[in-house]
């Protein structure tokens, strides 16, 4: 059974910084989505298991960090603005494709999520 588990959400205002951290069991690429209630669920970002190669979401792009160490895999957030506001879920899976983005197909495990909230 893979675990997920992820932590470190919160409040902060607009043009602050966060770091999301997601502890996992699983040796598989991983990502980051978030989904607000009026919003679909969002690709944000990706790190690849085998070759350690990223994908960031246009929205994200130069702002968020995704990276790996060992079992945790780290989202650093800077420059947040009050449309980052969402639950964040920590994603597992062994899809992978060219494309510049994923989507939840290509993920086969999730966590609970954590809220991120950004005030302006």
């Amino acid at each position: 059974q893979v675990q997920l588990v992820e932590s470190g959400g919160g409040l902060v205002t607009a043009g602050g910084s966060l770091n999301l951290t997601c502890f996992t069991s699983a040796r598989l690429n991983m990502g980051w989505f978030r989904q607000t209630e009026d919003k679909a669920q969002e690709f944000v970002a990706a790190i690849a298991l085998t070759t350690g190669n990223t994908k960031y979401s246009d929205s994200v792009q130069g702002r968020f960090t995704i990276r790996r160490i060992g079992s945790t895999i780290i989202l650093d957030m800077t420059k947040l603005k009050p449309e980052d506001t969402a639950t964040y879920y920590c994603a597992a899976g062994r899809g992978w494709r060219s494309a510049p983005t994923l989507t939840a197909g290509d993920f086969s495990f999730w966590g609970r999520g954590t809220q991120v909230s950004v005030s302006s």
